[in-house]
Order: C-alpha cells, then structure tokens, then sequence
C-alpha cells in the first residue's frame, strides 16, 4: 500500500519497516521516492537505506551509486555509514584497491563509531602493499581510539611487523597498550593472543640482549659460559635452532670458556665430575653433541629404534626356531641383532666398546701369534 503522506521521515521509517519485513522492492521504491523529493533532511539515511536494499538484492552498482548519493550530502551520521557500506563491498569483492579510497572517506567524517574499522582496514591494506609507515600509523590510530573490537587486532599486527623488522621493545609498549584495551573475563582469547605475542616479544628482546653480551669477543670467563647457554637454550623457543647450534660450537671452540661452556651444556645428562672421566663412556660425546646441534630427539628415536630392531630380531628367530636347531638359529640371530647398530653414525663407538669389553671380558689369548 502506497504511503498517505510525502513527510521524508514517516517514508523512511515505513520503507524500513518494509526492507526488515522482507519487502525489498517495495522498501526500495519508497527510499527513492525521497530521492526524488530533492535535499531533505532525510535524504542521505534514504540514499543509504537504498544501498542496502539494493546491495541485499544483489544490485552491487546500484546499490554503490546509492552509497555515493548519500556521501554526497556530508551527513555526519549517514555519510560515513555509507562510505563504510561501500568499501564493504569493494572488500567482499576482493577489491581491496577500490575500497582504500571508500575508507579513507570514513576517515575524513570523523565520526568516532566508524574510525576504528576503518583505520584497521587500511592498514591492512597499506600493510599488503608493503607501506610500512603508513600502515602503522593507522594501527596506532586504532589502538589510540581505545576500541575494545579493533583495537586489540591492530595491537597484534603492528607488533607482529615490529617483532620482524627486530624492534621486540617496541613491540612490547604496542601489546602492552592492546592488553589494556581487553576485558580478560569477557574475551579470554583476545587476552591470550596478545598475551603470547607480548612473551614473544619478551624472548626476542632476551635473545638480543644476551647476543649483545656476547658481542664479538665471549671469551669473558664470567659472562660468556653463562649468555652462551642463555642464547643457545632461548634461540630454538623461537625456532632459530640452527643459531643455537652455532652458538654452542662458538663458546666449546674458545679455550678460555669451552670448560665453563661444555659444562653448562651436559648439566641435563652429565655425570657428577667426581665419577671419573666422561669420555670413557663411548655414549657421552654422541650426547654433547646432540644436545647442542638441537638433534637429541632423533637420536633418541634412533637408539630406540635399534633396540625395537634388536630386540625383533632375537624374539622372532627365538619363536620361529624348532627345538632341535635353536642354538644355531639363536647365534645367527645374536650376530644379526649386533650389527643393526652399525646402520647408524654411533654405531662404530657401540661396537668398538662391545669388542673391547669382550676382549677384557675374555682375557689374554691363549692362542700362539703367527
């Protein structure tokens, strides 16, 4: 039914009742009928309403000349609504270059309910065109805005990119702003993304303070051992275990620290030194070196493995051998399982200590030389 009355507010309201009641074609027609009604006061929530309509309808272009009508006005309300409806659909489409300038329009209203979007969105966009500087100025424009929606993200992005250019300091100030902003009780995961990149940020600050200490010379008999193992045991937490390698064999390779350093390095497996020397277990040099090339997991899946192997060999030729032929077939069986460590680069060490204990284990031979 066509409304009794050309009042551009009461049609406003009637054609919006009509679009949230599933009658789009209708709402629309009314909403450009106050088009036509000329500079209203109603015209820019009209030219609005349009877009919507238009845009639900899947009228894109339509709905974005609506969208610009209504920017055209300078309302402070429904004008930068409309700039934000447009640059919606310049994103939903991936058009990510057509929706910058929408944003930026947004932007210049300044109207505070649509800042914090849009500031995070171009710097996004700044951000993917790799325009550092200017992408972190809107991240800051957010976060200064204290919007508890946008801005903990913004936080989060800013202080990623400055965790890469290596500024983990002002990577904290930046977390530290966003943690503010975030009711732990009522958005627990805002809470705890910020929170792990503020300890991040934390780690990367330690691994440079600790590589400062060590500088060019580590030899410093009471700081080096201690910042090689600091460096060295922080480095894999951020997935640098190749450095952490470089950094054991840095500190074992100086003679003024390597004591002090291979001592720091062993203090999870080592022995009391008082036990005698380590390097008569054949094992030990296998260990210190696995420990510090990062490698002791799959060393130990190694070993595992061999002994799963071993331990298959003497079972199965155990079951599978007939009564009369078991001792044969268990010696076959024992020479088998000795060898599969061999496959391995700790194998010789294994073997050669096996050889020598059964050489002392036997006693001197009787045989004549030849």
């Amino acid at each position: 039914m066509s409304p009794v009355t050309d009042d551009p507010a009461q049609m406003c309201e009637e054609a919006r009742s009509l679009a949230e009641n599933g009658e789009a074609g209708r709402a629309a027609l009314l909403f450009e009928k106050v088009l036509e009604l000329g500079e209203t006061s109603c015209r820019a929530q009209a030219a609005l309403g349009l877009a919507v309509v238009l845009d639900d309808a899947g009228d894109v272009e339509r709905a974005r000349e609506a969208d610009r009508a209504a920017i055209a006005t300078g309302d402070p309300e429904y004008g930068p609504r409309a700039a934000y409806h447009l640059a919606v659909t310049h994103e939903r489409a991936g058009e990510h270059a057509e929706a910058a300038p929408a944003w930026r329009v947004v932007v210049d209203f300044g109207n505070p309910a649509y800042l914090p979007p849009a500031h995070l969105a171009l710097a996004r966009i700044a951000d993917d065109a790799g325009a550092f500087d200017e992408a972190r100025g809107h991240w800051e424009a957010v976060i200064a805005t204290g919007d508890a929606e946008y801005g903990p993200p913004a936080a989060h992005d800013l202080a990623q990119r400055h965790l890469e250019r290596g500024e983990p300091a002002r990577a904290q100030r930046v977390l530290a702003a966003g943690l503010k902003l975030i009711d732990r009780g009522t958005a627990p995961y805002a809470y705890a993304r910020l929170a792990v990149a503020l300890g991040i940020a934390y780690l990367d600050q330690a691994i440079g303070s600790f590589g400062a200490a060590l500088g060019e010379d580590p030899s410093d008999p009471e700081v080096g051992p201690l910042a090689t193992e600091l460096l060295a045991r922080t480095l894999p937490l951020r997935g640098r275990a190749g450095e952490a390698a470089e950094v054991w064999r840095r500190g074992l390779s100086d003679p003024a620290t390597a004591g002090q350093v291979r001592a720091r390095l062993r203090r999870d497996f080592g022995g009391d030194e008082d036990d005698g020397d380590p390097s008569a277990l054949w094992w030990e040099p296998v260990v210190e070196q696995a420990v510090s090339d990062g490698t002791l997991p799959a060393l130990a899946g190694e070993a595992f493995g061999a002994l799963d192997h071993m331990y298959a060999l003497l079972a199965v030729r155990h079951a599978d051998a007939p009564d009369g032929g078991r001792a044969g077939d268990a010696h076959d069986a024992v020479g088998k399982a000795v060898q599969v460590p061999g496959d391995y680069a700790w194998g010789p060490l294994l073997q050669e200590s096996f050889a020598e204990r059964l050489r002392l284990a036997m006693g001197p031979s009787d045989r004549p030389e030849r």
